[in-house]
């Protein structure tokens, strides 16, 4: 069925979190905190990883761990449970003696205790052939990714861009990179696992337990619904717990060996960096043709970006740039290096974040090129329709963002010319950047609504709360779609013995799972009536909501910085930042400026500090925890503010609302790093923006 729009009543107040209650006071367990939900004291985990990053394991030599107190036993390729399917050899671990990059799991050791097993772990002598590996882009050869790896098309061409470039009176011809970044989120990866009569139960920290459960089973050997998979509780994910890695298979073959007695695991923060994806390194060649009125006649990006042997992940970083300005002639591509290096997967805007780093850098430097304001350049540059699709937006208002934020951050006084302003030691400049992120919408997501009596319901739908406030909003979601007070209804997420539920990623969870609630609870009204009887239930599975098939559907948003760097050290501050985005509707407004803040956050941090640096022998990334990768911290972050146009986007969802998980990390970075060079002249290409650079 479809579902007619929803009138809001609860959806836009300010409801406080529902689960904060539960966190600040501790009472909220997480994957490996569930003893007291287990029949008997588990075993604990600890996984040894290769040293070589290409080769075969000749041995794994267990004698001395084995004799340390507490140590149950260590498993191996060579009696570690067997796997009905290995195609995918990420999750395929301890099945056979390869070695795919420094840092895979080659054993995992069991113990009474954390103790002994991470003892137990440091004793276990690893013996391994050596073969001769590819770790570095440099040099590598690349490929041309498929259709299915970048989720489009990998390579566009429209129009005729070198003739187009030729003529143009003026030009810009750049490469624009960001390096290798890591999730890191609080809560590490970690799962607890338990087999009984056939059936696994598993805790995981994950974005989405029905995924778990439908890449773990067919590689077990079970039916799907013969793995329980929960997330009451998610301590963080940003795209890194957004499918399952190695340790959880880990976990779930430790399970089975122990053949009843549960088993749990906590990743470490060093083997997250090899273990749980990453954003790979990108490197971007953008060229611009433009006219003397700064209207853009030719676009090109290039992509280049690298790959794991093990498994392909790609970052589609092209693809904003096939939509965000206006201009007849335009070329992206993307290229791939396939390397003897972890796997990389999600995170935060995978693909928008690094693409919309270069293009928006891309177009200050198109502005100063032109001698125009920066502002008016991308204002100037509004396309009427999505130039990739040819389809109209369904609702996009950056300018109205870009005018808006120009006006709060008082960009009116702001020097033409960079390098204008010296406050005692600090170089001060200011700078902008727009935004975008797709408005994702899945389809195949189920929810269920049981009449409780009294006016009451249960709501139920197996999506996972990974910190967003996804269980706050979804339960304003369904009170506005019932006509009752949140009070009425009892929210059931997070385990896959709820309704089918998609992934938390994409910003695509209040949209998906939202629309489904309310598919559901408009048939329920129409199945059972107003006044339904105790135990009248009504179960529906979404298909379709937006017209994604004649609308484009997308967020925009525009982001200003100001910039401060020292005149003598390089050192680079930034006292404010300001976000404005035309979301559609926003269900939370507390929850939704925690996920903007997060955002500029985020972007800030991966503008000026972040870069896991790989070692070009082996490939593994020597920044190994959180003193040698560094993030932003308090002190990092000045005046942070957020704005939203007023806006209700029904062609979106019934609700009114779009995705807001992502998009205000997409152009903090550039407009961080347009206001280093309005205050030094500096133009700063590579990410991350260190001292260094400036001086």
């Amino acid at each position: 069925m479809t579902a007619t729009p929803v009138t809001a009543a609860s959806m836009g107040t300010a409801l406080e979190r529902v689960d904060g209650r539960e966190k600040v006071t501790g009472r909220a367990t997480y994957a490996v905190e569930k003893d007291r939900e287990l029949d008997q004291p588990p075993l604990h985990g600890w996984l040894v990883t290769s040293t070589t990053a290409k080769g075969r394991v000749r041995q794994v030599d267990a004698t001395v761990a084995l004799g340390h107190p507490g140590v149950v036993s260590v498993l191996d390729h060579t009696n570690a449970p067997r796997l009905a399917n290995t195609e995918n050899r990420e999750l395929a671990v301890l099945q056979d003696d390869r070695i795919g990059f420094r840092g895979q799991i080659v054993a995992l050791v069991l113990a009474e205790t954390p103790e002994a097993a991470r003892e137990g772990a440091r004793l276990v002598r690893v013996h391994q052939q050596e073969e001769p590996a590819s770790v570095t882009m440099e040099g590598a050869p690349t490929y041309r990714p498929s259709e299915k790896a970048v989720g489009s098309p990998p390579d566009t061409d429209q129009g005729e861009v070198d003739a187009a470039l030729a003529r143009a009176p003026i030009t810009t011809d750049h490469i624009y990179s960001t390096p290798h970044e890591q999730n890191n989120a609080m809560e590490p990866h970690a799962a607890t696992a338990v087999w009984q009569d056939g059936a696994l139960t598993m805790w995981d920290s994950t974005q989405g337990v029905h995924k778990v459960a439908a890449a773990l089973a067919p590689m077990l050997g079970v039916d799907q619904d013969r793995v329980r998979v929960q997330a009451p509780y998610v301590g963080g994910g940003f795209g890194s717990k957004g499918v399952p890695h190695g340790p959880e298979m880990a976990v779930a073959l430790a399970a089975r060996w122990a053949d009843g007695r549960p088993v749990k695991l906590a990743v470490t923060r060093q083997q997250l960096f090899s273990l749980t994806g990453y954003r790979t390194r990108t490197s971007s060649r953008i060229r611009l043709g433009a006219g003397t009125d700064g209207r853009i006649t030719a676009l090109a990006h290039e992509v280049t970006v690298q790959t794991s042997t093990v498994k392909e992940f790609v970052e589609h970083a092209a693809v904003p740039a096939r939509m965000m300005y206006a201009g007849d002639n335009r070329r992206t591509s993307h290229r791939v290096a396939e390397l003897d290096v972890a796997v990389p997967s999600w995170m935060r805007a995978p693909g928008e974040m690094p693409g919309g780093y270069a293009l928006e850098v891309a177009m200050d430097d198109l502005a100063v090129a032109t001698g125009m304001d920066p502002v008016e350049l991308r204002v100037r540059n509004e396309p009427e329709i999505d130039a990739d699709t040819g389809k109209p937006f369904s609702n996009r208002r950056l300018v109205e963002c870009l005018h808006r934020g120009a006006e709060l951050f008082g960009w009116a006084d702001r020097p033409a010319e960079p390098r204008s302003t010296l406050e005692g030691d600090w170089w001060v400049g200011t700078g902008v950047a727009s935004a975008t992120y797709p408005a994702n919408f899945f389809p195949g997501n189920t929810a269920r609504v049981v009449a409780l009596g009294g006016g009451r319901y249960t709501v139920s739908i197996g999506a996972v709360d990974i910190g967003t406030g996804a269980r706050t909003a979804l339960l304003q979601i369904a009170a506005d779609a019932l006509g009752v007070r949140v009070t009425d209804v009892d929210l059931e997420i997070g385990d896959t013995d709820l309704p089918t539920a998609t992934v938390a990623g994409g910003s695509s969870g209040t949209g998906s799972w939202g629309t489904a609630i309310v598919q559901t609870a408009q048939q329920f009204r129409a199945d059972h009536g107003d006044r339904p009887e105790p135990g009248a239930e009504t179960t529906t599975t979404s298909k379709a909501y937006p017209d994604m098939e004649n609308l484009s559907m997308h967020s925009f948003g525009a982001v200003f910085a100001e910039t401060r760097v020292h005149r003598l050290t390089g050192e680079v501050r930034v006292p404010r930042m300001l976000g404005v985005f035309s979301v559609g509707r926003v269900i939370n407004p507390v929850t939704a400026r925690s996920q903007f803040l997060g955002g500029l956050t985020m972007g800030l941090s991966a503008a000026l500090f972040e870069e896991a640096v790989r070692d070009p022998r082996y490939g593994h990334f020597v920044t190994q925890d959180l003193a040698t990768y560094h993030v932003a911290s308090h002190a990092d972050i000045g005046d942070l503010r957020v704005e939203w146009l007023d806006d209700v986007d029904e062609r979106a969802t019934p609700m009114g609302s779009r995705g807001i998980g992502e998009i205000g990390i997409v152009g903090s970075p550039a407009a961080v790093v347009n206001a280093a060079y309005h205050a030094t002249g500096i133009r700063i290409r590579d990410l991350p923006a260190t001292p260094e650079k400036f001086l």
